[in-house]
Order: C-alpha cells, then structure tokens, then sequence
C-alpha cells in the first residue's frame, strides 16, 4: 500500500489511501488535476456532440465510468487518456490542465458538473440564433433563480410573506 503521510504536532496522518489497485484518493476530496482533467473532458465531449454513453461505448467502458471521470470522481489513466483523445480527435495534452498550474477552473465549471441539464440548456442557448431570445432566457433565468432565494428565504422565515 503507497500512502502520502503527514504530521501534525509530531504525529503521523495518513492524508491519501490506496484503492485496491488504483491510485491514491486524497480524504478531503478529489484531487483538483483530476477534476480538471474530467472538466476538459466534459468540455470536449459536448463540442463534439457525443454522449457519455457513446464516449464510454467508443472506451469500451460504462457511461458511468465517464461520469465519473467527468467529475474527477475518478482518475483517468494515461492510457484511457490518449484512447478518450483519439476518439475525440484531439492531442491528449488538450485533456490536461495547464502546465504552470495558476489558472484554476473558474467556479462555474465546477457547477457544471453539478447540476443536470446545464449542458443541454447552454448546447440551446448557444443554438438560439436571435439574440433577443437569448436575452430573454438570460434574464427568464436570473429571474427564476432570483425568486427561488427569496422562496428558500421565505421558507426559513415563517413571519414572511410568500411572494410565490
């Protein structure tokens, strides 16, 4: 078993296991290189139009073990790296972060991940040609998001009126 170990306060910790043959998992998380790496793959994936099942088809592995790659969930090997970037028709360097490491992904891209059906809704909102139509699913959106605060508030507060 490889383990990295720390200290604090003279005492030996244990900050990473090893699963059954895979790479250590650090406790507090995914690794974020790990969740970049499935952040590009996601990114590149939906440029292409593919599916997670068509990807994990082309792979010869689950579209859940897409998912979990996707989320960083679980580490990609070099090896499914270069058949992903094959596949996709892009240089396996394009699927890693970026060399000096600064540039983290930004917020949204973590959400991404988050939340079911943002591909589709950015993939129709991207489609929509009329600007005035994307203008108005903006501000549709900002204003659904905005009154299910003050719903969640109101929720909470039970001497509030409810708007909704």
């Amino acid at each position: 078993m490889v383990a990295d170990w720390g200290h604090v306060s003279g005492e030996a910790i244990m900050v990473g296991r090893q699963l059954r043959g895979r790479a250590s998992v650090n406790e507090n998380g995914p690794d974020q290189i790990d969740v970049e790496v499935g952040l590009n793959l996601r990114r590149v994936r939906l440029a292409r139009g593919y599916s997670q099942t068509e990807l994990g088809e082309a792979l010869g592995i689950s579209f859940q073990q897409i998912q979990k790659y996707e989320r960083g969930a679980n580490r990609v090997s070099a090896s499914m790296l270069v058949k992903a970037a094959r596949f996709l028709k892009v240089r396996a360097v394009d699927l890693l972060p970026d060399d000096d490491g600064a540039r983290a992904a930004p917020d949204y891209f973590r959400r991404f991940n988050e939340v079911r059906g943002v591909a589709e809704l950015v993939n129709a909102y991207c489609a929509m040609r009329n600007p005035a139509l994307r203008l108005a699913l903006l501000q549709f959106a900002r204003a659904m998001g905005s009154k299910e605060v003050r719903a969640t508030v109101d929720a909470d507060d039970d001497t509030a009126p409810h708007a909704l």
